[in-house]
């Protein structure tokens, strides 16, 4: 049986989504920027949510078991939390700029938002690196099971679709199919 990784798949649909944003930042038409606006404080959003399910799901088990990673992993998401922040307010002021201001406010979300994807991915590399090997380490398969699993249980059936919606399309085929054989 395979290890039990709580970051890769996850992970893997996050950076694949960040990753078109920016594309679509960069190159969307400076007079329909309110859509890619949106889509930044959707992916905030998202990248809240999901700092505070680790924390609430994986974090105890390495403040128990490997603190010095936990409070690692705590300055990163503190870190985040300004990065996050500041995207949210160029998208928030991108729809109301004037058409001529919009092109620089446009590149200013662009920078932005890609600060934001360097210091995610940085601390994604962490978690995937530093912390999953930690769990792997000084937990059992039953407890990473375990926490994987109250993660579900938190979670209502459209949630757990939309979780699927956001990460199947960046994983291999045999992943997919084992994840979910008839998504």
């Amino acid at each position: 049986m395979p290890k039990i990784d709580l970051y890769r798949n996850v992970h893997k649909g996050q950076r694949a989504r960040l990753f078109a944003l920016a594309v679509d930042v960069g190159s969307a038409d400076p007079e329909a920027m309110k859509d890619v606006a949106e889509q930044c404080l959707e992916i905030t959003q998202e990248l809240r949510e999901h700092a505070d399910h680790e924390d609430t799901f994986i974090h105890p088990l390495l403040r128990n078991r490997a603190p010095q990673v936990a409070e690692a992993l705590d300055a990163e998401h503190v870190r985040l939390d300004a990065a996050l922040a500041e995207l949210d307010v160029h998208a928030r002021a991108l729809p109301a700029v004037s058409a001529e201001e919009r092109p620089d406010a446009q590149h200013r979300l662009y920078l932005s938002l890609n600060e934001l994807i360097s210091a995610y991915l940085a601390h994604l590399h962490a978690e995937e690196t530093v912390a999953m090997p930690a769990l792997w380490n000084y937990c059992s398969g039953d407890e990473l099971g375990a926490a994987f699993q109250a993660f579900l249980d938190s979670r209502t059936p459209d949630e757990r679709a939309l979780d699927m919606r956001r990460m199947l399309f960046a994983l291999p085929p045999s992943v997919r199919a084992e994840i979910a054989p008839h998504a």
